[in-house]
C-alpha cells in the first residue's frame, strides 16, 4: 500500500472511531506508519486528508450496496439481500456516524461525499421498490421514495439501538419487521 492510500485507511479508520476532532494528524501518521513529511507531501492538511478518507468510505459503501441491491433476483430478494447482508453492526455505519459528526455537517466539502452518498443510496432503494410495485415481488402501492427511506432509516436506526443495546438483536429485529412490512403476500419473510 503506498504512503498516501495508508494516510486515507488510518484516517478513515480514526474518523470511525474519534470523529474529526479526534482524529489528529499525529494519531494519523501514527496508525499509517508515516512521518510528519510524508503526509504534508502528499496532502495539505488534515481537512484535506479527511476529505480524501471520507470520500473513501463513501465510495465503499455504495460499491458494497451496489453488490447486492444490482445483483439477481427479484426486488424484494435484493432489498432483503441489501438489508440481511453481513455488517459488523456494533460497530454501526462509518457513513452514518460521520452524519452525527459536527464537524463534518458543518463543513459543506466534508459533509457533501456523505450526503451524496446517502441521496444515492435512497434513489437506487426508490428504483428498485418502483420495479417491485410495478412488476410484483413487493407489497403492492408502497411509494417507492418513502420506502426507500424507510429503508435507510430501518438500517442506521436499527445500527443505533443495537450500539445502544450493545447487542445487534435490535438492528436484526427492526430488519425482520421491515422485511414482513415490504413481503408481498405469497412472499416469506428470510429470517435476519
Amino acid at each position: 500500500m503506498s504512503t498516501p492510500e495508508r494516510l486515507i485507511s488510518a484516517t478513515r479508520e480514526l474518523l470511525w472511531e474519534r470523529g474529526y476532532v479526534g482524529t489528529s494528524p499525529r494519531a494519523i501518521q501514527r496508525l499509517a506508519g508515516a512521518g510528519q513529511g510524508s503526509m504534508y507531501h502528499h496532502f495539505s492538511g488534515k481537512p484535506e486528508l479527511a476529505l480524501a478518507a471520507i470520500r473513501s468510505t463513501a465510495d465503499e459503501l455504495r460499491s458494497s450496496a451496489a453488490g447486492v441491491l444490482d445483483g439477481p433476483g427479484t426486488a424484494y430478494e435484493r432489498i432483503a439481500a441489501y438489508l440481511l447482508r453481513e455488517r459488523d453492526v456494533l460497530r454501526g455505519c462509518p457513513v452514518g456516524r460521520l452524519t452525527m459528526d459536527p464537524d463534518v455537517t458543518a463543513d459543506r466539502a466534508l459533509r457533501a461525499p456523505v450526503d451524496e452518498t446517502l441521496d444515492w443510496l435512497r434513489g437506487r432503494l426508490a428504483e428498485i421498490v418502483a420495479e417491485g410495485t410495478a412488476g410484483g415481488g413487493l407489497r403492492p402501492g408502497l411509494d417507492p421514495q418513502a420506502t426507500a427511506a424507510a429503508v435507510a432509516a430501518t438500517v442506521q436506526g436499527g445500527y443505533v439501538l443495537a450500539r445502544a443495546s450493545g447487542s445487534p438483536e435490535a438492528f436484526d429485529t427492526a430488519v425482520r419487521g421491515l422485511l414482513a412490512l415490504l413481503a408481498p403476500d405469497d412472499e416469506p419473510a428470510p429470517e435476519a
